[in-house]
């Protein structure tokens, strides 16, 4: 465990950082809400990494850390993109002059390194927003000088502090209405923690990232899923302004005044003789006239961001389409889980629904219209939807046909016999084919008095077991109705049984159930999983 890094480390880490944020970039393009809508957050800041690193590779041999930081900070300068690129650009300056003085990079360089990025990347911007890239910094600073204060090592320190970026990107929702709107975490402060956790990784000797950044979305927060996202929506300006400026005479402040009459997100940074700016305004000709009467300017950008937004929709709606295919398919399902499942086994289309809430067939017309593919087949996974399917199949512009799917595990087994090397009709014969080995069952609670398939009574409230569309069990527990259905439907002679717990169904109940089962059934495997359908707090099929 390193005391310390010298700055050819430090240079590699850079340079390893850089590689893995452009690895990265499209990911994060995908969760640009805010600040700006001009663009690419990931494709910006990988632009930003990619300049420093071609100044560090010019450094001759024997160049000093002075050098280097001088290449950093330079090379962030000319050249950073957008206005995450330009924020960047000022975090990487503070970390250089927080660095300066210091013989090597142990723990007191590290601590002055990030309370200098801080510094400097608040000072670069205007009016600061929570819940931004600039949030995730400070969380950042605050976890490296907590580590300097509780004495870590500095390997501890680093991982710390990588770790302490992923958590604090996962908490910029709570403070920012329009990504908690949009169900997604901040662009430019996960693109951030990226940074640091790869420069930590390749400190530490690490591959890919130093920390976990799913970790924090495992506590008690609920997940922040990234979502591809498009809100541009006729923002006030049109065009993104970004150019460098040589000046002896500009006067920044000034400068920022005339630009926050221009438009917003207004940036002016550096120092003389050279500046970045970055405006949004709709009059592009007048910025550049202000600042071509102070001074020399050169590699100029101007993005039109209504343009650029409209071809990032189309691309995100071919992206959302998915890439062309053979077969395609649609399913029924409520929840999550259940959903999740049908779409790893190859199900392009997900219809929420089920039994007391039935698509209509608009709805799985609508859905295997949607699909990428030659042909699609709709899996209705309930007896009540089979003949709006069929109606959807007939009404389609494209070949498609219905797989007469009655649960959810005989979906799970037709679609393990589909495959995308056979015709329409050779699926559709396959996969029917194979309903004919899985007997299903499901399990919920009575709600008026009835009687069973056996002319029993059934009082309301009661739990009952039905399988095959028939009421075959009766009982007061979960756990008593469901060996009642294994008996009946012969589990001795199954191999598998596929469970899925509804969403009333606990963790702890689940494992007390499989447990049971298991011990009923010694040669019966069981694959449960988590449904979350409603209504039903078991669905089960036998193979």
């Amino acid at each position: 465990m390193a005391d310390s890094y010298n700055k050819y480390s430090v240079i590699n880490a850079v340079a390893a950082a850089s590689k893995l944020l452009s690895e990265r970039k499209e990911e994060i393009n995908r969760l640009n809400v805010f600040p700006v809508p001009d663009g690419d957050t990931g494709t910006n800041m990988s632009l930003t990494l990619e300049s420093v690193v071609e100044h560090l590779a010019k450094l001759p041999i024997g160049a000093t850390s002075k050098d280097a930081r001088k290449a950093i900070t330079s090379g962030a300068l000319m050249g950073a993109r957008g206005n995450s690129g330009v924020i960047t650009s000022q975090i990487l300056r503070g970390l250089c002059e927080g660095s300066e003085g210091f013989d090597s990079f142990d723990l007191d360089c590290f601590d002055s390194a990030m309370s200098r990025a801080e510094e400097v990347a608040f000072q670069a911007v205007r009016k600061p927003v929570e819940g931004t890239i600039l949030t995730v910094l400070h969380d950042a600073a605050a976890a490296c000088h907590y580590a300097k204060k509780k004495r870590m090592s500095l390997d501890e320190a680093l991982e710390h502090v990588a770790n302490e970026a992923f958590a604090s990107v996962q908490r910029t929702p709570d403070l920012l209405p329009v990504l908690k709107e949009n169900n997604v975490v901040d662009a430019g402060g996960f693109g951030l923690a990226i940074l640091l956790s790869g420069i930590v990784a390749s400190l530490t000797g690490q591959e890919g990232l130093a920390a976990d950044e799913l970790s924090f979305a495992r506590t008690q927060a609920p997940k922040v899923e990234i979502e591809q996202i498009n809100d541009w929506a006729g923002s006030k300006y049109r065009y993104c302004n970004e150019f460098l400026v040589d000046s002896d005479t500009l006067d920044k402040d000034e400068a920022l005044d005339f630009l926050s009459t221009m438009g917003d997100c207004e940036l002016c940074v550096g120092s003389n003789p050279k500046f970045k700016v970055h405006v949004h305004s709709n009059t592009p000709d007048k910025v550049l006239a202000y600042f071509l009467e102070r001074g020399q300017i050169s590699e100029v950008f101007i993005h039109n961001m209504q343009l650029q937004s409209e071809e990032r929709t189309d691309k995100l709606a071919a992206e959302q389409q998915g890439a062309h295919k053979a077969i395609g398919f649609v399913a029924v399902a409520a929840g999550e889980g259940n959903a999740n499942i049908l779409k790893s086994l190859g199900v392009d289309v997900v219809v929420s629904g089920g039994q007391t809430m039935n698509p209509s067939t608009k709805d799985l017309l609508d859905a295997a219209m949607s699909v990428n593919a030659d042909a699609v087949i709709i899996l209705p996974n309930n007896s009540n939807i089979i003949m709006a399917a069929q109606s959807a199949a007939e009404l389609a512009t494209m070949p498609c046909a219905v797989v007469p799917t009655k649960s959810l595990p005989a979906a799970f087994t037709a679609m393990f016999n589909a495959s995308q090397d056979v015709d329409l009709d050779t699926n559709v014969a396959t996969m029917t084919e194979s309903l004919e080995f899985i007997k299903t069952a499901e399990v919920t609670t009575a709600i008026k008095d009835s009687h069973d398939a056996h002319d029993n009574p059934i009082a309301e409230g009661d739990v009952i077991g039905i399988s095959d569309g028939a009421i075959e069990a009766v009982g007061s527990s979960l756990e008593e109705v469901v060996m009642e259905l294994l008996d009946v439907m012969d589990a001795d002679d199954a191999d598998t049984m596929t469970l899925l717990a509804g969403e009333d169904l606990s963790e702890d109940d689940l494992e007390e159930l499989v447990e049971i089962i298991e011990e009923a059934y010694e040669n019966l495997d069981i694959d449960a999983h988590r449904g979350d359908q409603p209504l039903y707090p078991v669905l089960f099929g036998l193979e």
